[in-house]
């Protein structure tokens, strides 16, 4: 199972939401560059990076700290995935020749299937596609919106056009350390053979287990790490 610490951007800071609501921020660090660099240092080969000014604006925003982020963890040996206000071509393009290795697609892949197929086809290995999650349907425009889409059916849609992977949030849960829905995610893997990565409600090394024991592939880590529940090295040796 891979560990993926996560960067929230909001106001040109890291910050970490509660169940997605902007009222509800903590900021950490007023230069996530600087995060990105010591997440590569103590061995983190992957993070997620979120634009959620883009998201709630349903445009980029954070275009400029991203290529900082980008350019920090790759100086230490580590990849970004994002997502965030990407709904166009264009700026999937954009994403990928700044240097990012991955592109998250939520929105997009909801109002635009025809579209977020032809992206996995055209970057194969580089598109993943997220199913945000609440009460089994997938919330779209930064979790502003609800929809009638399953969960599901949207991860096996995914899996047809070639997407890479499948990022489960279960929407109710980021940012609370209340345990990852664990059962939920399993449920999904066994479902389909790319792999899922499991996000949201992540409070200790004890939820790592629980995930890798359920057979997910990987999982992202937000607020556990920033409130020093366990470090990245420690998860990495877990996992």
């Amino acid at each position: 199972m891979i560990v993926i610490p996560a960067i929230d951007v909001m106001g040109g800071k890291a910050v970490r939401l509660t169940r997605g609501e902007r009222e509800h921020a903590t900021t950490y660090a007023d230069h996530p560059h600087e995060l990105a660099a010591r997440f590569a240092a103590a061995g983190a080969r992957r993070i997620h990076v979120v634009d959620l000014d883009g998201a709630f604006a349903g445009e980029p925003v954070a275009t400029s700290v991203l290529q900082q982020i980008v350019e920090a963890a790759r100086a230490g040996g580590a990849k970004v995935q994002t997502g965030g206000g990407i709904r166009d071509a264009r700026t999937v393009h954009e994403r990928i020749d700044a240097g990012v290795d991955q592109v998250v697609l939520g929105t997009l892949a909801v109002r635009e299937p025809k579209l977020a197929e032809s992206l996995c086809k055209r970057y194969p290995g580089r598109i993943i596609v997220a199913t945000d999650a609440r009460d089994g349907k997938v919330a779209v425009a930064g979790w502003q919106e609800d929809t009638d889409v399953p969960v599901a059916e949207l991860a096996a849609a995914a899996q047809s056009w070639g997407a890479a992977a499948i990022l489960y949030t279960d929407v109710a849960r980021d940012g609370t350390q209340i345990g990852p829905a664990v059962a939920a995610t399993a449920a999904l893997q066994e479902e389909i053979a790319i792999p899922v990565y499991a996000s949201g409600g992540v409070g200790s090394l004890a939820d790592l287990d629980a995930c890798a024991q359920a057979g997910i592939a990987g999982v992202v880590l937000g607020r556990a790490l920033y409130e020093g529940a366990f470090t990245v090295e420690e998860a990495l040796a877990r996992c």
